[in-house]
């Protein structure tokens, strides 16, 4: 390859590195094509996936900035260049891509492009994606070994192979993000009617509780004050627990804060909150930690929720302290609490009870470990691990 075998195999690992940490397909798209305009050393690339309607449902680019991006205008059409890579499935290495017959113009705002090179991505025999590259920064070399009349190209055979080489690994991570996707669907939306029986379950069982509870208090307020104001109490008792099971169903359909604020800000706040709301002191710390794909970071949101709800409904903890930290190539969450403990071995019968099997499925459903460190009267540490952060 141009490059040197060295440089040119370092170069191709860490580009296929890069497209398998992520498991969102924007990112995925993203890592694809600032790896392929680095690993070529082109001025421009860019990955458009096909939709069924002649667009694009998702076009990235990598070398444009945000403000020439937003005065290009809306996301081209499959036409030109871009339909034969599209429907001809092949790649095309052009000296000059405004001297091809089938270039039909830019944006006014577009930049400038001339040399071009650019192939589909393909999962068997679909064409998923066309990814292009144009104006090679290097010197031009192998001036004669292009398919232009005029003899000259950026781009050569070796970086056409080369690119042929990430596309196909491009090919599998795209594929591997867009199963993830649909498995992260399938499971939400499992999750969302889970919760939609329970709720239907439990209010509907509160509520029931309610009515009862209060007929007997209006049957009393006559004859026996006493046990009418006790009913009375109960009520209350009732509507408050109500009132909870809703809100903590509703923060679990939604984590709104998530996607505003980042896991760290969301995860100090909500911490903040339980620490005013119970007698047990709740302490939360967060050191270097970088943002993360969306799904690890909801994984991990929904962890510590459960592993909290755990320490201070159920351990008579009178401290939980929470921590998510760098550790290696990886993020840690620890919740530890100085409550009763358990006997790990012992509870795996009730696990589902405690949350313990919802918290390993959405550990592993993002890449990530569940450890869990108990005993009587010691305490519990739970630490959930992801790739990245």
């Amino acid at each position: 390859m141009s490059q040197g075998p060295r440089s040119g195999l370092y170069a191709v690992s860490s580009a296929l590195l890069a497209m398998s940490r992520h498991l969102e397909v924007r990112d995925v798209l993203k890592t694809i094509v600032a790896s392929a305009r680095e690993l070529l050393d082109a001025q421009y690339a860019a990955l458009g996936v096909p939709d069924d309607h002649g667009g694009f449902a998702q076009f990235v680019v990598d070398g444009v900035s945000d403000a020439q991006w937003k005065a290009i205008g809306p996301l081209p059409r499959q036409h030109g260049i871009l339909a034969a890579m599209l429907h001809e499935a092949r790649p095309e290495r052009l000296a000059d891509v405004r001297k091809d017959p089938r270039f039909e113009g830019w944006p006014a705002a577009h930049p400038d492009m001339s040399d071009f090179l650019g192939l589909p991505i393909r999962d068997g025999d679909e064409v998923i994606g066309a990814l292009f590259l144009a104006n090679k920064n290097r010197t031009k070399e192998n001036q004669k070994d292009c398919s232009a009349p005029d003899g000259g190209c950026g781009f050569t055979e070796d970086d056409q192979e080369l690119l042929t080489i990430l596309a196909q690994h491009a090919a599998i991570a795209l594929t591997n993000a867009r199963l993830y996707e649909r498995s992260r669907e399938l499971t939400i939306a499992e999750e969302r009617s889970r919760l939609a029986h329970e709720l239907h379950d439990a209010v509907s069982q509160k509520l029931f509780s309610l009515r009862l509870t209060a007929q007997a208090a209006a049957a009393l307020v006559d004859r026996d004050p006493a046990r009418a104001k006790g009913e009375l109490h109960q009520v209350a008792m009732l509507a408050a627990e109500a009132t909870e099971e809703l809100r903590a169903a509703v923060i679990e359909l939604r984590p709104a804060a998530l996607d505003e604020d980042g896991l760290v800000a969301t995860l100090r706040t909500q911490i903040q909150v339980l620490d005013r709301a119970h007698s047990a002191h709740v302490t939360f710390a967060g050191h270097g930690v970088r943002a993360l794909p969306a799904a690890q970071e909801e994984a991990m949101l929904r962890v510590a929720q459960e592993a909290l709800h755990n320490a201070l409904r159920h351990s008579g903890a009178g401290r939980v302290d929470v921590t998510l930290e760098k550790r290696g190539t990886g993020t840690v969450l620890r919740v530890s609490d100085d409550g009763s403990g358990f006997e790990p071995t012992a509870v795996r019968a009730a696990g589902r009870h405690l949350g313990l099997v919802s918290m390993r499925d959405r550990s592993s459903g993002v890449g990530g470990t569940l450890s869990v460190e108990s005993a009587p009267g010691k305490g519990t540490t739970i630490e959930m691990e992801v790739p990245g952060g």
